[in-house]
């Protein structure tokens, strides 16, 4: 990811903590979707099956990134210095989110209550929209400031930049979405729930172009850079908390009422 030679015990530390914080998080979250899952219609099921796939894929990736960070550095005088034997990336991040963006835009659609030709139009949408910006933010990260003889400022902005394009039009989908959805539910004690994911979505998912943003104010200073690389590894481990575990439990509540205003009773 970097060419950071050292960091502070401290700084090490943070992001080791927020790595093991967020897979423990997510390891958390897999269990709640399972033992609720029966509190909901089965029409509404598939989003908390979606919701547990994506717990386990960021699980999984968290973890892996906590060795990842491990191994890359060793403390040698005082301070973490790279290992000079392995690597940590962002890389696997991206690999995950292809995993993930497109089930937790899917999800939505069956707790929103849109079926048939639409269901169909929105999950082609939100399968392209999604998976081309994690795919454009995925090459421009090769060129991350940092990243020695591979930075390329300009590729990296430009595809960050295309990235970006195609997050706008997640925003725009998502925005349908909730708005078929609150029509959908008009009346029901869910609506105010479900509306209060737009802006969690707004929020939650614009940390991640924060974050991508993080190593252009390291500079050229080391003690700098360091900073800016453990603030990306905190914010994106705090996306990924938001606009996962928070997300899916807002649904995973939506949906509960529903079925019980629905006259739906567990078996």
């Amino acid at each position: 990811m970097t060419g950071l030679s050292s960091l502070a015990v401290w700084q090490f530390e943070v992001v080791q903590h927020v790595l093991t914080f967020g897979f423990a998080a997510m390891g958390a979250a897999l269990l709640y979707f399972v033992l609720t899952i029966k509190n909901n219609a089965p029409k509404y099921r598939p989003s908390s099956v979606l919701s547990g796939v994506v717990m386990v894929s960021a699980f999984l990736l968290l973890y892996l990134q906590s060795q990842s960070w491990a191994d890359a550095f060793v403390l040698e005088g005082g301070q973490y210095v790279a290992s000079g034997t392995s690597t940590f990336t962002n890389g696997f991040r991206y690999l995950n989110w292809l995993i993930d963006v497109p089930h937790l835009l899917i999800q939505i659609l069956f707790v929103a209550g849109i079926a048939g030709a639409a269901f169909r139009k929105y999950l082609v949408r939100f399968t392209a929209s999604g998976g081309l910006m994690i795919v454009t933010g995925y090459i421009g990260q090769f060129y991350e400031p940092g990243r020695g003889a591979e930075t390329d400022i300009t590729l990296w902005i430009v595809w960050g930049v295309i990235s970006t394009l195609f997050y706008i039009w997640v925003l725009v989908l998502i925005t349908q979405v909730i708005k078929e959805g609150r029509a959908n539910m008009k009346g029901s004690k869910a609506e105010p729930l479900f509306a209060a994911i737009l802006p969690l979505f707004y929020v939650s998912w614009t940390i991640y172009p924060v974050a991508y943003v993080m190593p252009l104010f390291g500079g050229s200073a080391s003690e700098v850079a360091a900073l800016a690389i453990v603030a990306q590894q905190v914010l994106y481990t705090i996306a990924d908390v938001t606009s996962k575990i928070f997300y899916g439990v807002m649904l995973n509540v939506s949906s509960t009422w529903l079925s019980e205003e629905q006259g739906y009773q567990e078996a």
